[in-house]
């Protein structure tokens, strides 16, 4: 099987102080990890619960996606991240079933991850990730 399961579901914040402590009332938990990552330009904050987890993601400029996102949408689910076993080999699975890719190639993400996103355009309007645990 190449997918493993949901790694995490990204939510675009605009503050991401008041949605800590938001999600840490509803989930009776505080986030484990908060870090930035400057090639997205996002901060991450990270909840887990059970085998699941929750990344909220703050925009740190214009460029980024999440401030795109947020631009157009109100706050909510961004996309959803699926745990691979072998990123490289899922991107040229998904490549030959004909999906688009964001990233040809993966890169560094969040949580100590390689990711690749698939284009939302070929996947019904939603923003898939890819990850992997860093060896």
């Amino acid at each position: 099987m190449a997918l493993k399961k949901i790694e995490h579901l990204g939510i675009a914040v605009r503050d991401l102080n008041a949605s800590n402590e938001v999600f840490k009332k509803l989930l009776g938990v505080s986030p484990y990890k908060q870090e930035e990552v400057a090639s997205e330009h996002v901060i991450t904050s990270f909840f887990q619960i059970g085998d699941s987890k929750i990344e909220l993601l703050q925009a740190t400029n214009e460029e980024s996606a999440i401030h795109k996102f947020l631009e157009k949408n109100k706050e909510g689910i961004h996309h959803i991240a699926f745990d691979v076993a072998d990123i490289y080999a899922e991107i040229e699975r998904l490549k030959g079933e004909g999906f688009t890719l964001i990233h040809e190639s993966p890169k560094n993400g969040a949580d100590n991850k390689l990711i690749a996103f698939l284009h939302p355009k070929s996947t019904n309007g939603i923003l898939v990730e890819l990850c992997q645990e860093k060896p």
